[in-house]
Protein backbone atom coordinates (compact mmCIF):
# COMPACT_ATOMS: atom_id res chain seq x y z
CA UNK A 1 0.00 0.00 0.00
CA UNK A 2 1.27 3.32 -0.91
CA UNK A 3 1.50 6.50 1.78
CA UNK A 4 0.57 9.70 0.28
CA UNK A 5 2.78 12.72 1.40
CA UNK A 6 -0.52 15.18 1.72
CA UNK A 7 -2.54 17.38 3.95
CA UNK A 8 -5.64 15.97 5.41
CA UNK A 9 -9.02 17.54 4.26
CA UNK A 10 -10.16 17.85 7.72
CA UNK A 11 -8.94 20.86 9.91
CA UNK A 12 -8.01 20.27 13.06
CA UNK A 13 -11.67 20.91 14.62
CA UNK A 14 -12.95 18.26 12.07
CA UNK A 15 -13.82 20.90 9.29
CA UNK A 16 -13.67 20.90 5.81
CA UNK A 17 -10.36 21.93 4.26
CA UNK A 18 -11.12 24.68 1.40
CA UNK A 19 -7.54 25.64 0.28
CA UNK A 20 -6.68 22.13 -0.87
CA UNK A 21 -5.25 22.16 -4.63
CA UNK A 22 -6.94 21.66 -7.30
CA UNK A 23 -7.25 17.97 -6.89
CA UNK A 24 -6.62 15.66 -3.56
CA UNK A 25 -4.08 13.18 -5.35
CA UNK A 26 -0.62 13.58 -7.56
CA UNK A 27 2.16 11.06 -8.34
CA UNK A 28 4.60 13.54 -6.74
CA UNK A 29 2.86 13.22 -3.44
CA UNK A 30 3.00 9.74 -3.66
CA UNK A 31 5.43 8.17 -0.89
CA UNK A 32 7.23 4.52 -0.90
CA UNK A 33 7.05 1.82 0.82
CA UNK A 34 9.31 0.78 4.22
CA UNK A 35 11.87 -1.71 3.00
CA UNK A 36 12.24 -3.26 6.64
CA UNK A 37 15.44 -4.63 6.51
CA UNK A 38 15.63 -8.23 7.74
CA UNK A 39 19.09 -9.37 9.25
CA UNK A 40 18.61 -13.09 9.83
CA UNK A 41 21.28 -15.75 9.07
CA UNK A 42 18.71 -17.75 7.61
CA UNK A 43 18.22 -15.51 4.75
CA UNK A 44 20.81 -14.61 1.93
CA UNK A 45 21.44 -10.83 0.98
CA UNK A 46 18.70 -9.38 -1.27
CA UNK A 47 18.31 -5.91 -2.62
CA UNK A 48 15.66 -4.36 -4.72
CA UNK A 49 15.68 -1.49 -7.01
CA UNK A 50 13.15 1.18 -7.33
CA UNK A 51 12.57 4.04 -10.22
CA UNK A 52 11.94 7.53 -8.77
CA UNK A 53 10.94 10.49 -10.34
CA UNK A 54 12.76 11.71 -13.19
CA UNK A 55 16.44 9.47 -14.00
CA UNK A 56 17.11 8.09 -10.42
CA UNK A 57 16.93 5.03 -9.05
CA UNK A 58 16.83 3.48 -5.05
CA UNK A 59 18.34 0.07 -4.42
CA UNK A 60 16.65 -1.21 -0.57
CA UNK A 61 17.90 -3.71 0.92
CA UNK A 62 15.22 -6.00 1.68
CA UNK A 63 17.35 -8.54 3.72
CA UNK A 64 21.18 -9.09 4.81
CA UNK A 65 23.17 -10.93 6.19
CA UNK A 66 26.47 -8.65 6.70
CA UNK A 67 27.05 -5.25 7.67
CA UNK A 68 30.21 -2.76 7.04
CA UNK A 69 31.18 -2.05 10.27
CA UNK A 70 34.53 0.62 11.27
CA UNK A 71 36.13 1.10 15.08
CA UNK A 72 37.72 4.21 13.76
CA UNK A 73 41.18 3.04 12.24
CA UNK A 74 39.52 0.12 9.84
CA UNK A 75 36.45 -1.07 8.00
CA UNK A 76 35.88 -4.79 8.57
CA UNK A 77 32.79 -7.05 7.01
CA UNK A 78 30.95 -8.26 9.71
CA UNK A 79 28.47 -11.08 10.46
CA UNK A 80 25.38 -9.55 12.10
CA UNK A 81 24.14 -12.23 14.36
CA UNK A 82 20.95 -9.97 15.77
CA UNK A 83 19.49 -6.49 16.60
CA UNK A 84 19.64 -5.99 19.84
CA UNK A 85 17.98 -2.91 20.09
CA UNK A 86 15.81 -0.40 17.91
CA UNK A 87 14.60 3.03 18.78
CA UNK A 88 12.63 3.71 16.23
CA UNK A 89 10.26 0.70 17.36
CA UNK A 90 10.55 -1.78 20.04
CA UNK A 91 8.71 -4.35 17.42
CA UNK A 92 11.26 -4.00 15.28
CA UNK A 93 13.77 -5.26 17.45
CA UNK A 94 12.03 -8.22 17.77
CA UNK A 95 11.80 -9.44 14.43
CA UNK A 96 15.33 -8.33 13.42
CA UNK A 97 14.39 -5.26 11.35
CA UNK A 98 17.30 -2.68 10.80
CA UNK A 99 17.11 1.02 10.93
CA UNK A 100 19.46 3.62 10.91
CA UNK A 101 20.22 3.55 15.07
CA UNK A 102 19.34 0.37 15.71
CA UNK A 103 22.09 -1.36 17.80
CA UNK A 104 22.99 -5.14 16.34
CA UNK A 105 25.64 -7.24 17.66
CA UNK A 106 28.06 -8.26 15.28
CA UNK A 107 30.72 -11.06 15.41
CA UNK A 108 34.17 -9.46 14.64
CA UNK A 109 37.07 -12.04 14.95
CA UNK A 110 36.36 -14.44 18.11
CA UNK A 111 34.06 -12.17 19.75
CA UNK A 112 30.62 -10.09 19.70
CA UNK A 113 30.49 -6.33 19.54
CA UNK A 114 27.39 -4.20 19.74
CA UNK A 115 27.60 -1.79 16.70
CA UNK A 116 25.30 0.80 15.91
CA UNK A 117 23.56 1.34 12.00
CA UNK A 118 24.52 4.78 10.71
CA UNK A 119 23.19 4.71 6.99
CA UNK A 120 18.98 3.84 5.80
CA UNK A 121 19.78 0.20 4.65
CA UNK A 122 16.36 0.87 2.97
CA UNK A 123 17.93 3.70 1.28
CA UNK A 124 21.26 2.06 0.62
CA UNK A 125 20.85 -1.31 -0.26
CA UNK A 126 23.80 -1.81 2.49
CA UNK A 127 24.28 -2.05 6.16
CA UNK A 128 27.12 0.69 7.71
CA UNK A 129 27.95 0.73 11.64
CA UNK A 130 30.41 1.80 13.73
CA UNK A 131 31.19 0.44 16.88
CA UNK A 132 29.92 1.66 20.32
Amino acid sequence: MVEWQTKSEKTISGGKRHTLKRCTKKKAWRGGIAANTKTTKDVKDSRETNKGRGKTTKVRAISTEFANVTDGKKIIKAKILLVAENTANRLFARSNIATKGAKIKVKMGNDEKTAIITNRPGQDGIINAKIE
